[in-house]
């Protein structure tokens, strides 16, 4: 008995060496399964990005060879000069850049005064308000795809940019209003009234004063609304009958014939479209990021 102290302070530091190295390959093991995760995530979403690059350089025989090939044999530049030549593919990446444009300061021209207003002025129906654009973003677009047809219909609108325009304002109006007024409601209110102080008017406290300080709340709400109206489908297809004046999510629709799919265009009018969003989306990203992340908390 007497001893036993002494065995115990003997073997203490072998524990201490043994809990350290169970510690260290438990990081290691962590780390490890993390990195795993994280590149298996990312091959998941890189994945069709990979095969419509595939595709795109490939030729029609290759692309229904079976079994399929992963690298491009032989690889051909000759898709891309051919969806140029044959089809109006600058007519649709026109036309979806003037529409995402439209949209885009149309929405924020909404957007701002409404966001400020929620944010800063006390008025009657003010909770109702809200809830109301709760219910506007909740409405399934094929919902209300009979009605809007006829609205524009009798608006004379159909085969124009103002229907498309109109039309993805309306539908992402609701959560830029919200985003917008997470934003201004984080500013402090003593700045504000230190320019009413000052002599600024309230618009003009809005322009130099509010709208800098929320920049990327405002980023964040110009790339989703711009990244929305530039994907969206169903109603171009709706409003738009003439070649002339489809988006390029309808052109690249009308690569699916009734017996068969040209793929290998399909894929690189595909690559075309992705390019201008992706480079938009590098120029902002930073504020992108910053933005989705100060909005979740405030």
């Amino acid at each position: 008995m007497p001893d036993q102290p002494a065995a115990v302070a003997v073997r203490l530091p072998a524990l201490r060496r043994r809990r350290a190295r169970s510690r260290r390959w438990r990081a290691v093991i962590l780390q490890g399964g993390g990195w795993t995760l994280s590149g298996l995530a990312l091959f998941v979403l890189l994945f069709p990005i990979l095969v419509m690059l595939s595709t795109s350089l490939k030729t029609l025989n290759d692309v229904y060879r079976v079994p399929p090939s992963w690298v491009p044999a032989p690889f051909t530049l000759q898709n891309f000069a051919d969806i140029w030549a044959r089809y109006p593919l600058g007519a649709y990446l026109r036309n979806s850049l003037i529409i995402g444009v439209g949209a885009t300061l149309l929405n924020l021209a909404a957007a701002i005064p409404a966001g400020y207003a929620v944010a800063r002025l006390r008025f009657r129906g003010r909770q109702g308000f809200m809830l109301l654009l709760l219910l506007i973003q909740m409405f399934s677009p094929i919902v209300v795809l009979i009605p809007l047809f006829k609205i524009m219909a009798a608006l004379h609108w159909l085969d124009t940019y103002w229907a498309l325009i109109v039309t993805n304002t309306v539908f992402t109006l609701a959560f830029s209003t919200w985003m917008l007024a997470s934003y201004f409601r984080a500013i402090p209110a003593e700045i504000e009234e230190a320019a009413l102080v000052d002599g600024c008017t309230r618009p003009q406290t809005i322009l130099r004063i509010a709208i800098p300080i929320a920049a990327p709340g405002v980023v964040t709400t110009i790339i989703y609304v711009f990244i929305t109206a530039w994907n969206e489908f169903i109603f171009a297809l709706t409003f738009i009958s003439r070649t002339e004046m489809r988006t390029l999510t309808v052109g690249l629709y009308t690569f699916i014939g009734r017996w068969a799919v040209q793929w290998h265009y399909l894929m690189a009018a595909a690559l075309v479209g992705v390019v201008p969003v992706v480079i938009l989306f590098m120029f902002v990203e930073r504020h992108l990021v910053r933005g989705l992340a100060l909005g979740s908390v405030k």
